[in-house]
């Protein structure tokens, strides 16, 4: 995957939880639970996208 792939999703995956964040009313343990799912996908989507996970060879997304 190229690396200019990698970033622009990042980059949307940031304005999107930064606009639902900002815009859609939502108590702070919500909000804190969501930002830490998000980021804890992601850090796992990354890991997958560069080799370093390769027990999640077998799951599909």
């Amino acid at each position: 995957m190229p690396i200019l792939t990698i970033i622009i999703v990042l980059i949307v995956v940031g304005v999107l939880l930064w606009l639902i964040n900002t815009y859609i009313p939502m108590q702070r343990s919500i909000k804190s639970i969501l930002n830490a799912v998000v980021v804890i996908v992601v850090v796992i989507w990354l890991l997958k996208v560069f080799g370093l996970l390769s027990g999640l060879q077998n799951l599909h997304t």
